[in-house]
């Protein structure tokens, strides 16, 4: 079983495996539409798309943010009509390293299914090598498959206030760490961070060719925060509750355990104007 971190040549084998379901989760924030198009026109073969709004997330309302989590029946429906069963062994990816796909790993966690792992490198890894690619779409046989949401995974706005003066209870921000300090905002309309947030930037999970670190750099990174905090007591935030879940996956790597997400992020947090920011550094 992959639950993690899967390779390239680990995949190949199993491109055409019925036991397994390949999910392409290349996604734009500029361009929603852009991630598929691009699977239309190539990707890895069997790969089903995932669309983040679509998909992974429910539709924006006044007091959410970016990417409000996915109804949960809705989400079981999609999966089921996918072929998932509890016996599948799902792959996902993208063209970010993981930014992207980690919610759909995140999300499957959640619902209880650990057979699940991230292609190291993405898209770029498959397609630089030469593998085979595809542009047909898979036929999909559905399934019965439903789940429940383990509501320990998630944290709630509401979570964020109760708890802000709790040792046990740490803010982790995965933006850079121009936009943490709000010298830059390039998506959201407020910039800065929550007050006694951390931040650390998701961009550093990985090396300097976009694939994940080793299990030992990652938890000698992580190690501080462990340290102080168990996993459960860290939740991992970013513009929308979609690229927090990159940390999370990251953790996993480490070893130490399944933190939170606090799934509204900064882009909810700021609906409420009276909501506290801070600028700088914690």
């Amino acid at each position: 079983m992959y639950d993690t971190v899967i390779k390239t040549d680990q995949l190949i084998p199993h491109v055409e495996d019925k036991n397994w379901l390949i999910f392409d989760c290349r996604f734009d924030l500029a361009d929603v539409d852009k991630g598929q198009r691009s699977y239309t026109e190539s990707h890895i073969p069997s790969a089903i798309y995932a669309h983040l709004d679509h998909n992974l997330s429910s539709p924006v309302t006044p007091d959410s943010g970016r990417h409000p989590m996915p109804d949960i029946v809705k989400l079981n429906r999609w999966l089921a009509s996918c072929g998932l069963t509890e016996q599948s062994q799902v792959v996902v990816y993208d063209d970010s390293y993981g930014a992207m796909s980690s919610r759909l790993w995140w999300l499957l966690k959640c619902l209880g299914h650990e057979a699940v792992a991230i292609l190291d490198g993405g898209w770029q890894a498959w397609d630089n090598q030469g593998f085979a690619v595809d542009s047909r779409l898979p036929e999909l046989h559905a399934s019965n498959f439903y789940a429940e949401l383990n509501d320990h995974c998630v944290v709630s706005t509401q979570d964020v206030i109760n708890n802000k003066n709790s040792d046990e209870f740490q803010l982790i921000d995965v933006r850079t760490n121009e936009r943490f300090s709000g010298k830059l905002e390039p998506i959201d309309p407020v910039a800065g961070h929550i007050p006694g947030a951390v931040n650390m930037p998701l961009m550093d999970n990985l090396d300097e060719n976009g694939f994940f670190k080793t299990a030992a750099q990652l938890k000698a990174m992580y190690s501080a925060l462990c340290e102080s905090r168990a996993a459960e007591n860290q939740v991992y935030m970013c513009g929308s509750g979609v690229t927090a879940c990159h940390a999370v996956f990251a953790l996993s790597v480490a070893g130490p355990g399944f933190a939170k997400v606090y799934a509204g992020s900064w882009s909810e947090w700021i609906r409420d104007p009276d909501r506290p920011v801070a600028t700088g550094q914690e």
